[in-house]
């Protein structure tokens, strides 16, 4: 995900944040994904290409576990 793949984009925080600001937002494009703290929003971001975010989400789901 490029910078310019972020111009423009509505970053997403999750429903279970509350009302407080202290949360990662994510924003997912058309080459990958970002993260950033929401409270630390100037400091940037993360930036995962496609393959990358997938394998992380995969993980999460448990679809990568044990097999390494």
């Amino acid at each position: 995900m490029t910078v310019s793949d972020l111009a423009g984009v509505e970053w997403r925080k999750s429903s279970r944040s509350g009302a407080g600001n202290d949360c990662v937002e994510l924003v997912v494009g058309r080459s990958g994904a970002a993260v950033r703290d929401s409270k630390n929003a100037e400091y940037g971001h993360l930036a995962f290409a496609d393959i990358e975010w997938g394998a992380f989400v995969g993980a999460l789901k448990g679809d990568l576990i044990g097999t390494r």
